[in-house]
């Protein structure tokens, strides 16, 4: 049945099938289903490695209950932009927040930081999170603390003093900087911890290997993140002189 909406059963083999390492495309052909279907169940919840097929067909009912209650009127955080399909933006919000959770974000903070990302002006108040997420204004408050927390967005103070969150165009460029600044002290802690082995360890020479390779890793993603910034910044301002 491949136009219809997954199955326990199916979500069942999906996860036996990334279990033992299939391609989505190859479990797409076991299925009979298309391999974006395949894609999109897994990284909406929770990415190759954290998925879970019970998990995933509780997630999934939720979504099409709230679906089906819809948003009560006046209620809409952010109204969809010109040329927006409804259900298109709602089923692409869930593979973003997906994609998120797999890098490692909590699910409240990824939501958070899609729903703020898919804003059209890049900014929503806690209230307007709310609405949106239909969550508690106390789940907004901890996942904004956490974001801000990682220099993922800005607080701005809007009219009426309510504080507005903000993900500005560099924030992909912190968080890579800040990835870049973890490793680097992992790789620190590693030469640290070879130095008290002592030469003759083999969990040395391991700690040695590990200091190597992280190295190179947080200087080549610094360097590419600074490379990034500028190369953004130069289309920007032809972008901006052009108009």
């Amino acid at each position: 049945m491949p136009g219809g909406r997954l199955t326990q059963q199916e979500r069942r083999r999906i996860a036996l099938g990334l279990a033992d390492g299939l391609a989505y495309a190859e479990i797409a052909r076991r299925l009979d289903r298309p391999a974006s279907t395949i894609t999109r169940e897994v990284m909406r919840n929770g990415g190759p490695i954290a998925y879970r097929a019970d998990l995933a067909h509780r997630a999934t009912e939720r979504r099409a209950r709230r679906r089906r209650q819809g948003t009560p009127r006046g209620t809409q955080a952010r109204p969809p932009a010109r040329g927006r399909h409804i259900e298109a933006v709602r089923e692409y919000e869930e593979t973003f927040t997906g994609i998120l959770v797999a890098m490692g974000l909590p699910s409240m903070m990824a939501r958070v930081m899609t729903c703020l990302t898919l804003a059209e002006a890049g900014s929503l108040t806690a209230a307007e999170l709310a609405r949106h997420l239909q969550v508690s204004p106390a789940s907004v408050s901890k996942a904004v603390a956490f974001l801000d927390s990682q220099g993922l967005i800005r607080r701005e103070r809007g009219e009426r003093r309510h504080e507005r969150y903000t993900v500005d165009d560099e924030v992909w460029y912190r968080t890579m900087m800040a990835s870049a600044r973890s490793t680097a002290q992992l790789v620190e802690t590693a030469r640290q911890g070879a130095g008290i082995l002592g030469s003759h360890s083999r969990a040395a020479a391991r700690l040695g290997d590990i200091a190597h390779v992280l190295d190179f890793v947080s200087e080549s993603l610094s360097r590419t993140a600074m490379q990034a910034r500028e190369i953004l910044r130069a289309n920007a301002e032809a972008t901006s002189g052009g108009t």
